[in-house]
């Protein structure tokens, strides 16, 4: 499946910013079922400065600055991406789940992609006890990282309630697992803290997920959202497992970025300067080949 991928964000100031410092994480990833045809970022007002740059862990962002006044910024990218995965495995397919958190520990790989790094705690993501015993559940002796992992994914998705006005996205996590409530971030969190109670590497997923409108309605634009979910690490790579709807990654499922948690992954953070309210709207599209709709945005310049 081929996607057109459009994703902007406008942020409109009640006074006049006078500079601001922002990283950008919009590119999709190439790799793992997945290829970028090409990607673009559009970017108003246009910034003093724009780097590419990539941390340890391989995450790409744009930092740029801005120290032109202004009352509205906004960012829009524009993607196309060719999605082709491999079917997931059989869910109760591959090593022992001890094994596997024995070979990572064991591991003298320490490369910023190295799945030990996904093990230990992050700030988002602390090793809340009860998440733990919550997660143990699915944990039996012998039994595959990969069926444990799906497993703990279901049950997810059957005891959590998903609830736009139950968390935010400072909410911490013991918070949401209490509520037993919360949106994809606070679903993927969760589980993330699970599998690394259990020993076992997991990553925070941030991406998008093709909708499907109703039959005979025409798809609305920017109706769709950015989504998140869970990738864990089951001895020979990395498999996609979204908890917020109960089934694992396929081609419906376009990755942006891998990190350790959110906080990694951010499509726009920074700071600015200025003492005025703001307000936020983000629109995300994500069309298949067989459908066209027109982004064009007369007057912006095209950055990187």
């Amino acid at each position: 499946m081929i996607y057109t991928l459009r994703h902007r964000t406008t942020y409109r100031y009640g006074k006049p910013v006078r500079f601001a410092r922002c990283s950008l994480r919009l590119k999709p990833q190439d790799g793992e079922g997945q290829s970028v045809l090409a990607s673009a970022v559009t970017i108003d007002p246009s910034p003093t400065t724009a780097l590419m740059r990539r941390d340890y862990f391989g995450i790409e962002a744009v930092a740029i600055t801005l120290d032109t006044p202004h009352t509205t910024f906004s960012v829009e990218a524009l993607s196309t991406v060719r999605v082709e995965r491999r079917a997931p495995p059989e869910p109760e397919s591959g090593h022992p789940w001890e094994r596997v958190r024995d070979a990572v520990v064991a591991a003298r790989d320490l490369g910023g992609r190295a799945p030990v790094h996904f093990l230990f705690p992050s700030g988002r993501v602390p090793l809340v006890p009860e998440v733990t015993d919550y997660a143990r559940a699915s944990f039996s002796p012998g039994r595959s990282a990969y069926g444990a992992a799906h497993d703990l994914m279901l049950r997810i998705g059957a005891d959590f309630r998903f609830d736009a006005k139950a968390t935010n996205v400072r909410t911490p996590l013991a918070e949401s697992f209490a509520l037993r409530a919360g949106v994809c971030q606070d679903f993927a969190h969760v589980m993330i803290a699970g599998l690394r109670g259990m020993g076992l590497p997991a990553a925070y997923v941030s991406g998008y997920l093709r909708t499907v409108p109703p039959p005979g309605r025409p798809r609305l634009r920017g109706a769709d959202a950015s989504h998140a979910w869970v990738a864990v690490w089951c001895g020979e790579g990395w498999l996609g497992l979204d908890p917020t709807n109960g089934v694992p990654v396929r081609d419906d499922h376009i990755v942006v970025v891998r990190g350790r948690d959110y906080g990694d992954v951010a499509p726009v953070d920074g700071i600015v300067s200025g003492s005025g309210k703001q307000r936020l709207k983000v629109e995300v599209d994500v069309i298949p080949e067989t459908e066209t709709q027109d982004f064009s945005q007369p007057g912006l310049a095209l950055v990187g």
